[in-house]
């Protein structure tokens, strides 16, 4: 069986913890991560129901979207669900790890991409890629060394550029040193100006490959001391962000596609904006969970339809005739997610058990 950090390792190369919002709580936030797992059960947020499901189905790591501690607690003595929550879950020996909103902000395997798969979108992009989470790496070394270095940067995860990988700028210059008392003997004689020709390695990664891509260049740089510039860049990283934005195969009348979303995300109703008049949809904007904050990306981008949750009365008017608002609730925007996470540990651990909640946990009812 594995042990829970091999689980979680691997959630964590789909969704690294460094991309969670600042207010995020995702991680372990109960268990021990160097005990082995007897099974997984996967949810949308974990509540005493989920840690009781766990204990029947004999699963010690519950594997949920929403962490069921965001903000520090100071007593354990069961006065709110979520003391009795985590009391629970320590009392059983059983691990809680939350992947929320870095989960959320991925391209790839993430919650809004899996949105947009349910509901049919094609071309899809996010909708607000993330910046300054790009880093330039440039280093200087001996040409014969250029191609061991390059190769081992690109091994760490360097030089990954949408659909391209190994991708990086060279030139070939010269470098001038003087070695004084303390440097090594063999490097060059004291006192005395060496000039060699060089090979400058421009490449790019992603911060969480940062300290990876940093031991690389260490262990395969042949100087004792390694001349290296390290930039966080402005640029976007379209594979990273809030939101997603695609498009329909065929134009749908506003009403028919609020009855499709109503059918496929199981609403028990959508809180929508007025509908304009003989204009179809075409074009949609997604975000998973309270995605308001997006409403100025989705109107920029052209989207006709912006479809999220928790949408208060006076923010509907931010719509403006501009775009249609689909509020179609949290649980809803996101219960697909369950799926997507079993998913992702299911084809990594293909003979572990893993199960999918039979509780549902949305607390707002319908009538």
């Amino acid at each position: 069986m594995p042990k829970i950090k091999e689980i979680t390792q691997h959630l964590e190369t789909i969704a690294p913890p460094i991309y969670q919002e600042g207010y995020d709580n995702s991680g372990l936030i109960v268990g021990d991560a160097n005990a082995e797992a007897t099974g997984v059960l996967v949810s949308l947020d974990c509540i005493e129901s989920i840690v009781e499901e766990a204990i029947a189905k004999g699963c010690n790591l519950i594997v949920a979207h929403h962490p069921i501690v965001f903000k520090g607690l100071k007593r354990f003595n069961g006065r709110n669900y979520v003391e009795r929550t985590v009391m629970k879950a320590i009392k059983h020996d059983i691990a809680i790890y939350a992947i929320h909103t870095n989960l959320d902000n991925m391209y790839y395997q993430g919650v809004n991409t899996k949105i947009a798969e349910v509901l049919g979108l094609t071309k899809t992009k996010i909708l607000a890629p993330k910046s300054q989470i790009l880093r330039s790496l440039v280093t200087f070394a001996p040409a014969e060394h250029a191609e061991k270095i390059r190769e081992s940067l690109f091994a760490a995860g360097a030089g990954q550029i949408g659909n391209y990988d190994q991708c990086s700028f060279n030139a070939i210059g010269f470098g001038t040193f003087r070695a004084n008392e303390k440097a090594n003997p063999f490097v060059g004689e004291q006192g005395v100006q060496h000039r060699e020709a060089e090979s400058r390695i421009e490449v790019i990664f992603p911060l969480h490959a940062e300290a990876k891509v940093m031991s690389a260049l260490r262990a395969s740089h042949p100087y004792e001391e390694i001349a290296y510039y390290l930039f966080a860049l402005e640029n976007a990283h379209q594979e990273i962000g809030s939101g997603m934005i695609g498009e329909l195969e065929k134009p749908m009348q506003m009403i028919d596609f609020l009855k499709l979303i109503k059918k496929t995300m199981h609403c028990g109703a959508i809180r929508y904006t007025a509908l304009p008049e003989g204009k179809k949809v075409s074009k949609v904007a997604v975000c998973g969970g309270a995605g308001g904050f997006l409403l100025g990306k989705a109107i920029g981008q052209g989207a006709d339809v912006f479809i999220t949750a928790d949408y208060k009365y006076h923010e509907f008017f931010d719509a403006d005739g501009k775009i249609v608002i689909a509020d179609i609730g949290h649980f809803e925007s996101e219960q697909y997610t369950i799926s997507l996470i079993s998913d992702i540990i299911s084809k990594k651990f293909i003979t572990f058990a893993v199960y999918l909640t039979e509780v549902n946990t949305n607390p707002i009812k319908y009538l």
